[in-house]
């Protein structure tokens, strides 16, 4: 993976705050654009309320996986995002400070349309993302890398994101890392949607008593 000038990249300080200014600016803004919005919206909402994920609290083991990836990568941004019907909600976000961002305002929400990964190397020359807050604005986002978190039914949750405010190449090896890294963090999320079913299960909820006959 390749960057341009990394050492000119902004402080932390300073991405905290272009990102928190862009997240403040699109509050009250409840619909999403709807070129943003996949086909199977509803059900894909329903995937992601099936997962009880959304404002739940930090965790440890998402947070090794986004600490890893910006390890790995050397950017400053990795982000486990789930997309909300109108909003980005980050569950694991080192590098920035607020936990999401408007639907309209995040690269992930147009990352969720594909099967596969969507990269942008070069957002200033990408038609893609030239419009995008986080690249017009003074965030100044130049690079972006997300795969998309899909479940076993085909329903794309939200991504395992990288971010930086340098232009980037993916080769085939990073592409298949950040691959791996994604599947780990669908892979936890199955495993515990299918342990609160167990415990579920288990409790015995759910299930009618037999009525006796003659009652």
């Amino acid at each position: 993976m390749t960057a341009t000038e990394p050492t000119a990249r902004p402080t932390a300080g300073e991405t905290a705050r272009a990102l928190r200014e862009i997240s403040t600016s699109g509050k009250g803004r409840r619909r999403a654009t709807p070129s943003i919005i996949p086909a199977n919206e509803v059900a894909r909402m329903a995937a992601v309320h099936r997962y009880d994920i959304l404002d739940s609290p930090p965790d440890g083991a998402f947070d090794r996986i986004t600490a890893l990836a910006v390890r790995l990568f050397d950017v400053p941004i990795a982000i486990v995002s789930i997309v909300d019907h109108d909003r980005i909600w980050f569950k694991s976000h080192p590098g920035v400070e607020i936990d999401q961002l408007d639907r309209d305002g995040g690269l992930c929400a147009s990352a969720i349309l594909h099967e596969g990964p969507w990269i942008i190397e070069d957002a200033a020359v990408d038609l893609r993302a030239l419009s995008n807050p986080l690249v017009a604005g003074d965030f100044g986002l130049r690079f972006y890398a997300g795969i998309p978190l899909r479940t076993h039914d085909g329903f794309n949750l939200g991504t395992l994101c990288i971010l930086d405010r340098e232009p980037r190449t993916l080769d085939a090896h990073d592409l298949t890392t950040l691959e791996d890294l994604a599947a780990i963090v669908m892979n936890d999320l199955e495993l515990r949607l299918e342990n609160r079913r167990s415990e579920h299960d288990d409790s015995g909820e759910g299930h009618a008593l037999p009525v006796k006959s003659g009652a």
